[in-house]
C-alpha cells in the first residue's frame, strides 16, 4: 500500500468528477429540454459543442471511476471516501466564482461546505497509519 499514490489516485478522482460535474451542468443549460430533443435533432438546433461537453463530462467520469478503483486500492475506504467530498466544495467554489454557470455564493453554503472540509481534515489528520494487506 501507498498512501502518496492513494491520495494522488483519489485526489485525480475529485478533479475529473469536479470537471464532469460542471461540464454537465453548462452543457444542460445549452441543450433543449428531454421531452424536446427529438424535434430539436430533426430541426437541427441542437448545440454541437454542449453535445460534445456532455460526451467528454462521461468521459471524464469513467475516467474518474478507474482512478477511484486504484484509489481503493491503497488507501482505507473511510478516508478515501471522506476525500471525495472535496469535490461538493471544489463545484461549489468553481460554479460561483466563474460567471458562465451564473450561481451565486450564500452564507449558508459556504458555511456547510467549510464543515465539509473541516470534516475531511479531521478525518484524514487523526488517520491511524496504513497497514499493510496481508
Amino acid at each position: 500500500m501507498s498512501l502518496h499514490r492513494g491520495l494522488a489516485f483519489a485526489l485525480i478522482s475529485v478533479l475529473l468528477g469536479s470537471a464532469a460535474q460542471l461540464g454537465m451542468r453548462w452543457s444542460m443549460t445549452r441543450l433543449p429540454h428531454p421531452e424536446q430533443l427529438i424535434s430539436a435533432l430533426s430541426n437541427g438546433s441542437v448545440d454541437v459543442s454542449a453535445v460534445a461537453v456532455v460526451l467528454a463530462a462521461i468521459l471524464a467520469y469513467a475516467v474518474s471511476m478507474f482512478t477511484w478503483l486504484a484509489a481503493l486500492r491503497d488507501l482505507p475506504l473511510g478516508r478515501a471516501y471522506s476525500l471525495l467530498s472535496i469535490s461538493y466544495a471544489l463545484v461549489y467554489v468553481l460554479a460561483a466564482s466563474l460567471p458562465l454557470f451564473n450561481e451565486a455564493f450564500s452564507l449558508s453554503k459556504t458555511l456547510g461546505v467549510a464543515l465539509v472540509i473541516l470534516g475531511v481534515i479531521t478525518i484524514n489528520a487523526h488517520a491511524p497509519p496504513l497497514r499493510r494487506a496481508p
